[in-house]
């Protein structure tokens, strides 16, 4: 199973479902992002939740 992050390449955060609502949410520590394993969610999350200075990356954490 890939477990990806998105990270903003801008500030460095992380865009990530709040553990709260699971509204996205950006977070400074790797420690507090969600971790996501489902591709075409996360795609729905960048396109909804980030603009376009943020550059969003998605990481996959097994390739690191």
């Amino acid at each position: 199973m890939a477990r990806y992050v998105i990270q903003s390449q801008f500030t460095g955060a992380f865009l990530s479902p709040s553990p709260d609502d699971g509204m996205p949410e950006w977070v400074i520590s790797l420690l507090e992002a969600g971790v996501l394993d489902d591709i075409e969610h996360i795609n729905q999350i960048v396109e909804d939740h980030c603009e376009p200075f943020h550059r969003a990356k998605v990481i996959d954490l097994h390739a690191l």
